[in-house]
């Protein structure tokens, strides 16, 4: 094999094991040489567990000398958003106030990429609680850089992940999707990204919930083919989790040229910067080329509800987290706010939030009566300045589709002049996660991404 492992993909890593061309160990020799490289630059990991990851590559090595691997990850480096619990892996949340808690059991997903034989390769860096605004910068972990430009942020709250699967330091990651969290950085770091339906993905032994059941675990990658591999990997129900059940397991499938596409290129007004609008209505050219009905229209929601109701969610759970903590003085500038947003606000207020999430659902049902697919920008403003927080318009496309519990995939687009990636959200109707991923796999085939890489040492 001539080319360095760290630039396979896992389809490729996992096709390369099974030929015998490659063993896990040296793919994930070749991983740890890259994360050595980059990582004083990026500042990608909370924690990385070299000698766990050796281990677990030796043993993948020994199944396949047997011919008896586990699964389609066996042997696959893997990254693991750090609010996600892996058992003795460190999972501090981002946060000095939880530095030193060490899980005693995986996260559902995690169990599951587990059983297949995935190497796990540590803990991603994350915005503190994965709340902020925008970048990933802590006082417990510093600042994660992006490899596209490191002055600049990779986004967040997964911007830890999605950097190292640009980087080079494994072909995936998992992250969480609370408000945006894997979409954002997914676009600005030339990746695909996937906010499953909710339920889709099971979670069970994780943190505690502080952003109702909007926070949904799901993959991020170079390719639609990995981020297939990954969802197959971690979808499903679990007993313990009511809202995972109804959903079965998927697959790409066949394209859909002539489904109706709705583009809104910009929601109340608010700002979204010149690249990420010329490259997003090119995207709308290069669907109508591959087939698909794209019309440019009006948000079908009310956005001024989101608006209104996102920050009680944020604020009262995060309230409700620290109750019983000494957070003063202990947690980065943006979070005090929320807190005492949260601890002002009443279970009435709380409630009524939730109805207005029930109203937007019924909206976006009855746009998809007309309509397949809505597609945005992923983010209405470009990577900044990688210690400093966002404009608030940045985010202005993608938290609504939490509050709905819809799916909804980044895919990448054209880049702005100096490089830097951007992505268009394309979002379905519940539960039809897999329609989603075929549409980016049929868009990916007629203008790949992967081969862009960043300039980095």
């Amino acid at each position: 094999m001539t080319a360095d492992p760290w630039t396979l993909t896992a389809s490729e890593l996992a096709s390369a094991f099974r030929n015998g061309t490659l063993t896990p160990s040296e793919a994930l020799a070749s991983v740890l040489s890259r994360i050595e490289a980059v990582n004083p630059v990026l500042n990608l990991f909370a924690h990385l567990d070299v000698e766990g990851a050796k281990a677990s590559a030796a043993e993948a090595d020994a199944r396949f000398a047997e011919g008896t691997p586990l699964g389609a990850f066996d042997g696959v480096p893997v990254s693991i958003k750090d609010n996600i619990t892996v058992a003795g892996m460190p999972c501090a949340w981002g946060s000095t106030l939880f530095e030193g808690q060490v899980p005693e059991k995986d996260e559902t997903p995690v169990a599951r990429l587990r059983a297949q034989g995935a190497v796990l390769l540590g803990k991603t860096n994350v915005s503190e609680f994965t709340m902020g605004r925008g970048n990933v910068s802590t006082l417990a972990f510093g600042t994660t850089r992006n490899p596209w430009n490191p002055e600049l942020t990779p986004g967040a709250s997964t911007g830890g992940g999605a950097a190292a699967v640009a980087a080079g330091a494994g072909p995936v990651t998992l992250g969480t999707d609370g408000g945006g969290s894997i979409r954002r950085p997914a676009s600005y770091n030339n990746l695909v990204g996937l906010k499953p339906t909710t339920g889709r993905v099971a979670r069970i032994n994780g943190l505690p919930q502080i952003l109702h059941d909007f926070e949904i675990i799901g993959p991020i990658a170079r390719t639609v083919d990995d981020l297939a591999m990954t969802l197959s990997a971690i979808e499903g129900p679990h007993p313990h989790d009511r809202a995972s059940f109804g959903f079965e397991k998927g697959e790409i499938g066949t394209p859909k040229p002539g489904a109706r596409i709705l583009y809104v290129p910009q929601f109340l007004g608010q700002t979204v910067e010149a690249p990420i609008a010329e490259s997003c209505a090119a995207g709308c050219d290069n669907l109508r080329a591959l087939g698909y009905d794209v019309t440019v229209g009006e948000a079908p929601i009310d956005v001024s509800i989101f608006e209104k109701y996102w920050p009680m969610i944020g604020g009262t759970g995060l309230a409700w987290l620290l109750q019983d903590i000494d957070w003063e003085g202990k947690v980065g500038a943006p979070y005090p706010p929320m807190i005492k947003t949260g601890q002002s606000l009443s279970a009435v207020d709380y409630v009524e939030a939730l109805a207005g999430f029930r109203t937007l659902y019924e909206q976006m049902a009855t746009a998809f009566e007309t309509y397949d697919y809505v597609m945005t920008p992923a983010a209405g403003a470009m990577p900044w300045k990688a210690d400093e927080f966002g404009p608030g318009y940045h985010r202005a496309f993608t938290g609504f589709v939490n509050g709905c519990g819809l799916p909804a995939i980044a895919v990448p687009c054209d880049p702005a002049a100096d490089g830097m990636p951007i992505g268009f959200q394309m979002i379905a109707p519940f539960g039809q996660d897999w329609d989603l991923v075929t549409l980016a796999k049929h868009y990916e085939e007629a203008h790949p991404w992967a081969q862009r890489r960043p300039d980095l040492a």
